[in-house]
């Protein structure tokens, strides 16, 4: 009678491991052009610098929308002026002056001081609606009509370009909305440099150039403080022509040296445009395809008709919405990223309420993030996602809250707040590549772009909190505690994904979901489901 119960089970069992050993576009790959080659290597990672550029654009305006330090002027009868004023706003004109020229902020050059939080936050808000923005309305034309290397020049281009011309803005209005241009042109930045670059390698060096992308963005984070100290008494304009300019040129270089997706261009079904891309990619490892049809034969089954082909821009997103496992998977993963954005935007931005030195406290927060991406690089291949996910946004909703109750200015709290937002780096880059293993090729760019725009979603409402938190801290270390914390453990409901190939197609991640749930159900009479499924 039992046997009669298992046999069902066995036999739907090893259909599913056959489905699950056909060959993947992974294994034809990196048959046709054999190992990752030193070049091949170096393009992924000279692709993954853009993350530098990213990095810039996103904490720029913590030097350029500074609020600066003021004194009483030398004359100023000492009735109208005191030092211990906590804001000059009801100060008569000339009985307080500027510590630096006017200039050297947005503040001060054009008196925000006194305007109000939503005034002074209007900029940076901007900046992180833009990214939303162009997250959500360009993030499937990566999947679809342009492809990875084509959307990643289009947003470098965009936010250089939109970079200079802030530089040259005249009033506060002006200045937020090319802000917003920019963040609409960074939004795809990061998403495409992730996923390309992970495409372009073999599976062996995915985590690398996964972590090389996030070192990057760690240096382009550290290069802001010593760009800003250079230009301290000159004007913040500099700060946008000196980091939009070379993000110009770097495109440039992009443009000649990098190749497309050969995934992506195989199951976009331009298979004449795989066979040169991957020609290209075989001659850097001292390899030559010479027989196209039988990769071709190889990867015709992993076509898949629903994000394929000539499907419409937003193809993917139905593809998605049509299936809820994926939307499950999707609602849980934006939801702790929205928590982990929200301090990991916010607080950079907030370092100037510590009450110590801003050029050492951004130093500190940028700092942070070299740990936090080699201990990503070290331990991506040996930790869980999931339960890692949820550990430290707990961790670093705990530390955040712990500001709130110790004073400003102690090292205690700046303690407190480094190691909150290191928990929160580590969280942002398991975070995204968690997202890259949970969806297959054919989606894989506009789920990855929800999720980041997940995390965008918290850097918008953080400058406000930031603005509201320098009159009570609550405002914004206790809300980014309790922000990241509990939406963190949303990651508890995400299936588990170290150790597994990446998907290419829908079908192809639901046979491994269901030889995954077959291997429970036949765990108790010993079958051993391990090796089909990475």
């Amino acid at each position: 009678m039992a046997d009669t119960a298992i046999a069902p089970l066995l036999t739907s069992h090893k259909a599913k491991l056959r489905l699950a050993k056909e060959p993947s576009i992974d294994d034809t790959i990196e048959t046709y052009i054999g190992a990752t080659g030193a070049m091949q290597l170096f393009k992924a990672i000279l692709l993954a610098f853009a993350w530098a550029f990213d990095a810039q654009q996103v904490f720029i305006s913590v030097f350029t929308d500074a609020e600066p330090q003021w004194h009483c002027t030398t004359g100023s009868p000492a009735a109208s002026c005191s030092p211990a004023a906590a804001s000059p706003c009801a100060l008569p004109p000339g009985a307080w002056a500027w510590d630096r020229p006017a200039e050297t902020s947005v503040v001060s050059e054009w008196a925000l001081k006194c305007a109000g939080p939503a005034l002074v936050s209007l900029p940076a808000s901007s900046f992180f609606a833009g990214c939303l923005a162009g997250g959500f309305l360009l993030t499937t034309l990566a999947d679809s009509l342009l492809g990875r290397k084509t959307m990643l020049l289009v947003s470098l281009v965009s936010m250089s370009v939109a970079g200079v011309l802030t530089a040259l803005a005249p009033n506060v209005w002006a200045y937020a909305a090319l802000r917003f241009l920019c963040g609409f042109g960074r939004s795809m930045v990061g998403t495409c440099t992730l996923v390309l670059s992970t495409e372009l390698v073999g599976k062996r060096w995915r985590d690398t150039v996964s972590v090389a992308g996030f070192f990057f963005f760690t240096i382009g984070f550290l290069s802001l403080p010593a760009l800003a100290y250079t230009f301290r008494d000159a004007s913040w304009r500099n700060m946008y022509f000196w980091t939009s300019v070379p993000s110009l040129c770097y495109s440039i270089l992009l443009y000649f040296l990098v190749q497309e997706s050969p995934r992506w261009l195989l199951v976009r079904g331009r298979k004449q445009d795989a066979i040169e891309t991957l020609q290209q990619i075989a001659s850097l490892n001292g390899n030559s395809i010479t027989s196209s049809f039988s990769m071709l034969h190889a990867c015709t089954m992993h076509e898949d008709d629903g994000a394929s082909g000539a499907g419409g821009v937003f193809a993917t997103l139905q593809t998605m919405w049509e299936r809820p496992w994926v939307l499950r998977r999707l609602a849980a993963i934006m939801a702790a990223s929205f928590g982990v954005g929200t301090v990991y935007y916010g607080m950079p931005l907030n370092v100037g309420s510590l009450g110590s030195n801003l050029y050492l406290s951004v130093t500190y927060n940028a700092l942070a993030e070299l740990p936090s991406s080699i201990l990503a690089w070290l331990f991506l291949g040996r930790v869980n996602r999931r339960s890692s996910v949820v550990a430290l946004t707990v961790a670093a909703g705990a530390f955040s809250l712990a500001c709130v109750a110790i004073p400003p200015g102690s090292a205690a709290r700046m303690a407190a707040e480094i190691v909150s937002f290191f928990a929160t780096c580590t969280a942002f880059n398991i975070i995204l590549i968690y997202s890259i293993e949970l969806f297959p090729t054919s989606v894989r760019n506009s789920a990855v772009g929800l999720v980041r725009q997940a995390l965008v979603l918290g850097g918008v409402a953080a400058p406000v909190l930031v603005a509201l938190g320098r009159e009570r801290s609550f405002w914004s270390f206790g809300v980014f505690g309790l922000a990241i914390g509990c939406f963190g453990l949303f990651a508890a409901c995400l299936p588990e994904t170290r150790g597994r190939t990446m998907s290419d197609t829908m079908e192809e991640e639901e046979h491994k979901e269901a030889a995954v749930a077959s291997c429970t159900g036949t765990a108790a009479i010993g079958t051993n489901c391990n090796s089909d499924l990475v």
